[in-house]
């Protein structure tokens, strides 16, 4: 898979399942190596949101200020760090709510945020929005149309047009672990070139 990221804006690895799209994002997120070829760009440069991103037994709040702390984020900073990514999603009031009583989007949204706490400059999220409902699906893609516009760039997967066709500057189909098609989101979603393409679009 040759993939070249722009570096900047939001990038949608799309396709139907087992088209590679989890295997390439922990690729670039450093959780896996690749069998051949290279990747140049450090994963240190990234954050990741795996689609399984199980939250601790604390507070909301205290669910980020251990990620914080993970990332050498000095004691007396965390706490104002912690709110300033609370108040980012949205969840300002729920600091002191234990993380395991949220409800699904808040879930989701603090699992984003707390992805930010080593302050990446490439922000990686498996089928972010996968399983919300469309009350929880609006306030975390806003979020994370947010995120883009004030500069993060953010590559995302999907197995359903819909979250690239909201969010993707860019979209790559990939089919089996290859890329089968790439372009700007409004040319690959509208006039697709590929057969994997027209095939995914058709559902």
């Amino acid at each position: 898979l040759t993939l070249a990221l722009p570096g900047e804006g939001i990038t949608a690895l799309a396709g139907p399942p087992g088209a590679g799209k989890g295997a390439a994002l922990r690729v670039l997120a450093g959780r896996l190596r690749p069998e051949a070829g290279a990747l140049r760009r450090a994963p240190e440069e990234a954050g990741f949101l795996p689609r399984a991103a199980p939250l601790l037994d604390r507070s909301a709040a205290g669910n980020l200020r251990h990620a914080l702390a993970a990332h050498g984020l000095p004691r007396r900073l965390r706490a104002a760090r912690a709110a300033e990514l609370l108040d980012l999603a949205g969840l300002a009031d729920l600091a002191a709510r234990p993380a395991l009583s949220l409800a699904p989007g808040e879930a989701r949204r603090l699992a984003l945020v707390r992805a930010l706490a080593g302050a990446p400059r490439l922000l990686l999220l498996e089928a972010p929005g996968e399983g919300l409902a469309p009350g929880d699906l609006r306030p975390l893609e806003s979020l994370i149309a947010r995120l883009a516009a004030e500069g993060l760039e953010i590559v995302l997967s999907t197995a359903e047009p819909g979250p690239a066709l909201r969010l993707a500057d860019r979209v790559a189909v990939l089919q089996r672990g290859r890329l089968a098609e790439e372009g700007p989101a409004g040319v690959v979603l509208r006039h697709p070139r590929s057969a994997a393409a027209r095939d995914w679009l058709a559902g």
